[in-house]
């Protein structure tokens, strides 16, 4: 099981790095609160080596992206055209 945490965790810091570079290109401030959910969430299932803070975090990931934190997610359904 400890390998496990282990290897969420490392997925969940590597999200919250691409969040983070995501928030530095758009400014986007539902990134920053995604990556800050993440690394939270991984810090803690390492701190306490318990799986409940991975669980909860991805919990509230998941929320935040239904309330339109995400992102990719525009106001409206309009997306960025294409480069």
């Amino acid at each position: 099981m400890t390998i496990i945490i282990y290897l969420v965790s490392a997925v969940f810091f590597l999200l919250a790095a691409a969040l983070v570079f995501t928030w530095w290109q758009r400014r986007h401030p539902g990134a920053l609160l995604l990556a800050a959910t993440y690394a939270m969430a991984a810090a803690l299932a390492l701190m306490l080596h318990a799986w409940w803070p991975l669980v909860i975090g991805f919990l509230s990931a998941w929320s935040l992206r239904l309330m339109g934190l995400d992102p990719g997610a525009e106001p409206g359904g309009k997306k960025d055209p294409p480069a």
